[in-house]
Order: structure tokens, then C-alpha cells, then sequence
């Protein structure tokens, strides 16, 4: 039995080891080259999720400085045009000072006289002063019409001006820091 036994040991042993062989999971290559393709395969989603935080990052600074910008922006807007109601009553008093000195000087005495000189300083100074806050005049006999200063109240034929000129300025207009605030009411050559 001894020998008969230990060669059916022998066989039970073989089998057993044939079957615990199978369960075991199937090496293809090295582990070490398994760990280090799983240690690259690792850095490359690392430096992919890096790149996603830094474009995360870039954006969210190209955000906060327009933000930043257009708070500027809306700062000096509201210093620029801050004044434009109370630009637009003064220009009704400019234009009456204007009409007021558009009278026919030789017909005033010397009393009217003075009244007119200091009408014509008043004027003077107001223009003075309202240009210094960004209000200047546009709509010049002679300058080349344009919509977007000027509007055209009619347009006739005239000696001495080429088409699209101003021939008569009906009414000033004005400009606030560059901006129209009331375009010039004006008469074009056709």
C-alpha cells in the first residue's frame, strides 16, 4: 500500500495543484511593468486634470478682469455724462443768449448798449464755463454734414458750397465729453 498510496498521493497532489494553478490569475508580462505603465497611465490624468485647474484658473482671472474693466468703464461713464440734464436745461439758456444777441446793435442807445455788452459777457463766460465740464458746440456754415452731429432740416442748391456742406446753422448742437447730446438742427447744400 505504501507505494500504491504515495503514487495516488502523488497524482491527488499533481491534480491539486494543476486545479489551484488555474484559479490563479492569469500573469501576462512583468508586474513590474504593469505597476509602472499604471503608475504613467496615473501621471498623464494628473497633468490632464492640472491642465483643467489651470485653464479653470486662466478663465476665472480673464472673468475678474473684465468684471474689474467694466466697473472702470461705468465709473467714468457716470463721471463723464453725470452732467448731461443739467447740460441740456443750460443749453436753453445759451440759446436765448444766443437770440439776445442776435438783435441789430445799431439800433440800441447807449444805455442798450451796455445792457447788450453785458449780455454778450454773460454768454461768454457761460460758454467758458460749460466747456471746461466736456460741453462744447458743433454745426459750423462750412463743414461737411454729418448724421451723426448734425441733423438736416433741408437741403438747397447754394453758390459757393459743395454738396453736403452746411450753408445756415439753424441751432447749435452740442456735445458732452464727445457724446451728442443735441445734434445741430442745420441747412445742407444739395
Amino acid at each position: 500500500m505504501s507505494e500504491l498510496a504515495e503514487e495516488k498521493d502523488l497524482e491527488t497532489t499533481i491534480e491539486d495543484a494543476a486545479k489551484a494553478e488555474e484559479q490563479l490569475p492569469e500573469v501576462t508580462g512583468d508586474p513590474l511593468e504593469e505597476a509602472i505603465a499604471r503608475v504613467q497611465e496615473l501621471e498623464e490624468q494628473l497633468e490632464q486634470s492640472n491642465k483643467r485647474v489651470q485653464d479653470v484658473q486662466l478663465r476665472s482671472r480673464a472673468e475678474i478682469e473684465n468684471i474689474r474693466r467694466r466697473a472702470e468703464q461705468d465709473v467714468e461713464k457716470a463721471h463723464n455724462f453725470a452732467l448731461e440734464k443739467f447740460a441740456k436745461e443750460l443749453l436753453e439758456v445759451i440759446d436765448n443768449l444766443e437770440r439776445a444777441l442776435d438783435l441789430n446793435t445799431q439800433a440800441i442807445d447807449d444805455t442798450g448798449k451796455a445792457i447788450f455788452d453785458g449780455v454778450e459777457l454773460t454768454y461768454k463766460s457761460l460758454l467758458s464755463t460749460v466747456n471746461k465740464f466736456g460741453i462744447e458746440s458743433v454745426g459750423v456754415v462750412g463743414e461737411t454734414f454729418n448724421p451723426e452731429l448734425h441733423q438736416a432740416i433741408s437741403m438747397q442748391p447754394s453758390e459757393g458750397f459743395t454738396t453736403n456742406q452746411i450753408t445756415q446753422v439753424l441751432q447749435k448742437g452740442y456735445l458732452l465729453n464727445g457724446r451728442v447730446i443735441r445734434p445741430a438742427m442745420v441747412m445742407v447744400a444739395a
